[in-house]
């Protein structure tokens, strides 16, 4: 495994760490220091786990882990007052907090084009956000637009499959007039973003374009007003929105890269599945998506990443039934998703989708719980805040869902996931009997997603009932029914995803309005 932060190359398998072309000497006992601090970066390791794990539990004095630990800052340029990479917390212990990149690829490429260990291989995802230039007229609004170049950084860094070149490495080139193909091949990345913030009375004004580093030309361009805030909010929620977006304009532009390429490699493939994902969750979307991860898992069976889109597909599949093989796909889910974990204990959406295979396997709490982990890992992991307000009404607390959900449209405002977090909405206000909120937020999803799951109608038509507009109830169980003919008042009762009394009573009532509308008994 490869580690890369910075401008350094942390090598395992060849027990090496590099500064660009120069390989620094580092001590074994102080190199294992540093794997283990990278590899629990998610963590504040305590000195007894690094007694246990790098001196096997010997009686080791505090002296010769502190030396260890400065002789490790200073192998990566750091220091004990700076504290930039291996931060120390008092009575705690420490942790690596340096945005790092794993890769299990070549080493990266020069100008010249010959192999430079800490860059990333141009032939892989990779990308430089450069600082983003400031247009106010205040220069004291320099200090928000760096804050949110490196809130951007840090957020697109956790991007499946994609390298993104350090902060510091991006900031040599602030205030620099460099070619943009130049700097590509100066850092070995396929894309370069560049962006601007400039303050417009009381508005924020940034605008971003993503710029293809080999040929030059703009792939995507977005603009972000939004009024002025606390600032230090502003740049968290605006590095979200834009890593969010990003995110998906990036796989989609990988997608069609790699449908291009002769020989596809696992990630190529996987990325060609997460096309499909984006493109939206009906059946053959699904269908063609899970391909293309199991066709990435033959050729690497342990690409984890595609392993998580096997789990997705299934977890979809399942929580948008309400018959047939339901429970066999959620269980599938979750049989995936726990061998991920078991290597790879801190990917933040194989934890979201734990959790909501739990959520919807009566064990609500335990999902909500693996919904939050999933957050600490990944901030910006909007899903995850639906999920969670999804377990809230299962807990029957469903006057707290709206809040997570509204979270999750604050960070991902257009988000492909969005009808659903919509039917999340609908649904809590369902439970609480608000039958024209949650009529509202069910014709929305229909709106912005025509191949929506046959319970939105279902449910739509509960409300319509309770509303008294029996016709328009009708019409929308004819078009469940056209989705699900097999579908029954005794399937809704006994797909029940909760034993809790409070949710119990209130899905009686949605069910009673289900069989005002004309849904058949079974």
């Amino acid at each position: 495994m490869r580690y890369i932060f910075e401008n350094y190359a942390f090598d395992t398998d060849r027990r090496e760490l590099r500064r660009g072309t120069e390989v620094i000497a580092v001590a074994p006992k102080v190199f294992d220091l540093l794997d283990y601090l990278i590899d629990n970066r998610e963590r504040v390791v305590s000195r007894d786990d690094l007694i246990s794990a790098i001196w096997e539990g010997r009686v080791v004095s505090d002296v010769a882990v502190t030396t260890r630990l400065n002789a490790a800052r200073k192998a990566i340029g750091d220091s004990g007052d700076e504290q930039r990479l291996i931060k120390t917390f008092p009575r705690k212990g420490v942790r690596f907090i340096g945005t790092v990149h794993e890769t299990a690829g070549p080493a990266g490429a020069t100008a010249s084009g010959s192999p430079e260990p800490g860059f990333a291989a141009p032939d892989r995802p990779s990308l430089v956000i450069l600082p983003f230039a400031n247009l106010s007229p205040d220069p004291e609004q320099e200090y928000f637009t760096d804050g949110v170049t490196e809130s951007l950084t840090t957020d697109l860094s956790r991007m499946v499959g994609i390298f993104v070149i350090g902060r510091n490495t991006a900031f040599t080139y602030k205030g620099r007039h460099v070619d943009l193909k130049q700097i590509g091949r100066e850092l070995g990345v396929r894309y370069v973003l560049e962006g601007s913030v400039q303050r417009v009375a009381s508005r924020m004004r940034i605008n971003v374009q993503l710029i293809d580093a080999e040929t030059g030309n703009h792939l995507w361009a977005e603009r972000f007003d939004k009024p002025i805030a606390d600032l230090f909010d502003m740049q968290d929620e605006l590095g979200a929105r834009l890593a969010n977006q990003l995110g998906t304009e990036l796989v989609t532009m990988e997608a069609r890269r790699a449908a291009r390429a002769p020989h596809p490699d696992s990630m190529d493939l996987y990325f060609q599945g997460m096309a499909y994902v984006n493109r939206g969750s009906d059946p053959v979307n699904l269908s063609q998506a899970r391909e293309f991860f199991e066709q990435a898992l033959c050729l690497d069976a342990g690409n984890v990443d595609a392993m998580v889109g096997t789990a997705f597909v299934d977890a979809t599949r399942g929580t948008s039934m309400l018959t047939g093989d339901r429970t066999a796909r959620l269980m599938a889910a979750e049989t995936t998703l726990a061998k991920v974990l078991a290597h790879k204990p801190n990917h933040a959406m194989a934890h979201c989708l734990m959790g909501v295979v739990q959520i919807f396997t009566k064990r609500a709490a335990q999902g909500i719980a693996e919904c939050e982990r999933a957050l600490a890992l990944d901030r910006n992991l909007a899903t995850a805040y639906a999920w969670i307000g999804l377990g809230k009404c299962y807990l029957g607390r469903a006057e707290e869902t709206e809040a997570y959900v509204m979270n999750a449209f604050r960070l991902s405002p257009r988000d492909n996931r969005a009808f659903s977090w919509m039917n999340i909405a609908g649904a809590a206000q369902s439970y609480l009997a608000a039958d024209e909120a949650a009529a509202c937020w069910y014709r929305r999803s229909i709106e912005t997603n025509r191949n929506v799951a046959p319970f939105v109608h279902f449910f739509l038509a509960a409300a319509l009932a309770h509303l008294g507009r029996i016709e328009e109830a009708r019409a929308s169980v004819q078009a469940g029914l056209a989705l699900d003919p097999n579908f029954t008042l005794a399937h809704f009762h006994a797909s029940s995803p909760t034993d809790n009394p409070t949710c119990l009573a209130q899905r009686a009532r949605i069910g009673e309005g289900m069989r005002r509308a004309g849904l058949p008994e079974g």
